[in-house]
């Protein structure tokens, strides 16, 4: 018998690679913070992001944006 996995969990957005998954983003963002943006504003320009569309998405979770720790906390 076939093990069945919830797509939702490993869904991503086709064109960027970008979980859809509130905690899947949530960790993918805070690595994108940590190794290669020094702000969320570059972050959202150099991906095409929303920054309004990303805060919701992820307080949806009770995380927001720490601008002095540049995470999402």
């Amino acid at each position: 018998r076939q093990r069945q996995m919830c797509i939702r969990d490993r869904e991503v957005t086709a064109m960027t690679g970008i979980p859809r998954d509130p905690v899947m983003l949530l960790s993918y963002i805070n690595t994108q913070l940590r190794d290669f943006y020094p702000s969320l504003e570059e972050l959202c320009s150099a991906l095409s992001l929303d920054r309004e569309t990303l805060d919701e998405t992820l307080s949806s979770i009770d995380y927001f944006y720490d601008r002095d720790k540049n995470q999402y906390l």
